[in-house]
């Protein structure tokens, strides 16, 4: 089938190549995947699970420097935050050993009523069926490891195919997992074409499809899941922040650049969209922008380096385009708005874009940040509510009671107090609605998502 050929998004260097495999190749990874479900003699008990996966977060512990570098390398993320990404993805396979010993059932009341009597009853946990899974580029370990690790963890053979050009990271973890133990038909990582990835989610053998990337392909993939297939969706947004005027002004401009800028901006939380009331715009607005010029963009392997390339030089163009068009329709670009190179982009603040423009209304995903003047918070929650997105928000405010009337308003499944929108711990849950995806992500929630839970019914004339 060829080869896939895997480039640095910085200096566009190959740094490697994956073998890519036929869509019947793809099928006999889910017959090995579903033959291993079928024989349960081949299960593997939760103290091996647990212990498989001790294993492979001490050989990851072991292995930090190499992990940062492969995916610095392919996914261009500055070297600190990749660094911050292999520590994530060590510390959710511990998530996941823990949440194995919650995996449990519950009684079931019986004796309520005469047809009860002489019963009890009580739910099982166990494996739902194979997972299989499709990634995105921008987390290159720590997304395989939340679609993976609860997969392994529940006793569920997974497969799972990361994006074509980040795939290494996912190659090696799944070879980590082997030499910790774990069976090869347990987990199994392919790359395909996309026209031959479609058993993935159309084969009726799949019991849980999960789907990490943009809302076009995640919700026509739905459109052809098999009948009775379980899924979570993981699309993006354009997260809105509102900064209220007696908020702490100083204390929020280093999260919102934070949120704005890293992995140049090329994260699904990523502050875009910051409503500041206008006694405090210009405050936020100057902010924003020192904060921006301040910015070091360059090469993500060296250390001082805080914003790195975008994932292709096709994405700096229409990044660029975007700006552009936000400026010819009245915009101001308070900085930035140009090409460093072809794969790098300055640090862009934007003032009052129009309602219509694509940086107002699609996901960016790139370092921009827009900042919309309010006089009245209803109109300022009115427009953050506007688009059909549905993920994290963000209002910044000392008075308690704006803060409690902003998380019941703004339209998002979770609402950040004083912190930006692109927090996320790995234990909490973490997802969206509407555009922004299906089902909710989150180790804990997504192991809860792949066991099926089973009642049995004891009947006994000692029973009363």
């Amino acid at each position: 089938m060829g080869k896939q050929k895997v480039f640095n998004p910085f200096d566009r260097k190959e740094i490697g190549e994956v073998e890519l495999i036929s869509r019947e190749e793809i099928v006999k990874a889910i017959d090995r995947a579903h033959a291993l479900f079928l024989d349960r003699s081949r299960w593997l008990k939760k103290h091996e699970l647990k212990s498989i996966l001790e294993k492979a977060g001490k050989l990851m512990s072991g292995r930090i420097e190499e992990l940062t570098r492969l995916a610095t390398d392919e996914g261009g993320k500055p070297y600190q935050d990749s660094k911050a990404e292999v520590l994530r993805a060590i510390n959710g396979i511990q998530v996941a050993v823990e949440e194995i010993g919650n995996i449990a059932g519950e009684e079931i009341p019986m004796g309520l009523n005469p047809a009860s009597e002489g019963r009890m009853a009580y739910t099982l946990k166990e494996p739902g069926g194979v997972v299989t899974a499709i990634s995105a580029f921008n987390h290159p370990l720590n997304l395989i490891i939340h679609q993976v690790i609860p997969a392994v963890a529940t006793g569920c053979p997974v497969i799972v195919k990361p994006a074509e050009v980040t795939p290494l990271s996912a190659f090696n973890l799944i070879k980590i997992l082997y030499e910790a133990g774990l069976p090869r038909d347990y987990a199994q990582c392919v790359l395909c074409d996309v026209k031959d990835a479609d058993p993935l989610y159309t084969d009726p053998r799949v019991n849980f499809f999960t789907f990490i990337g943009s809302s076009r392909v995640g919700w026509m993939l739905r459109s052809k899941l098999a009948p009775g297939l379980g899924c979570a969706l993981e699309h993006g947004g354009a997260a809105p922040v509102i900064v209220e005027p007696e908020a702490d002004i100083q204390g929020a401009l280093a999260p919102l650049a934070k949120g704005a800028f890293y992995h140049a901006g090329q994260v699904c939380v990523s502050v875009q969209r910051v409503f500041a009331h206008e006694d405090v715009f210009d405050a936020v607005a100057n902010g924003l922008k020192d904060l921006a010029e301040k910015q070091i963009v360059g090469d993500p392997h060296d250390p001082r380096t805080e914003v790195g390339p975008l994932i292709r030089p096709g994405e700096v163009d229409r990044v660029h385009e975007w700006v552009k068009e936000a400026e010819s329709k009245g915009a101001k670009i308070l900085t930035g708005g140009k090409k460093l190179s072809n794969t790098t982009y300055a640090p862009t603040v934007i003032l009052n874009p129009h309602d219509d423009v694509k940086v107002t209304c699609e996901e960016i995903f790139g370092p921009v940040v827009c900042i919309y003047s309010y006089t009245d918070f209803d109109e300022a929650v009115k427009k953050a509510n506007s688009l059909p997105f549905d993920f994290q928000a963000a209002i910044f405010t000392k008075n308690i009671d704006r803060a409690l009337e902003g998380v019941q308003k703004l339209k998002a499944m979770a609402v950040m107090v004083n912190d930006h929108t692109a927090f996320r711990v790995d234990w909490m849950p973490f997802g969206g609605k509407e555009q922004s995806g299906l089902n909710m992500g989150g180790i804990p929630q997504s192991m809860a998502d792949m066991v099926r839970e089973k009642l049995m019914v004891i009947k006994s004339p000692g029973l009363r």
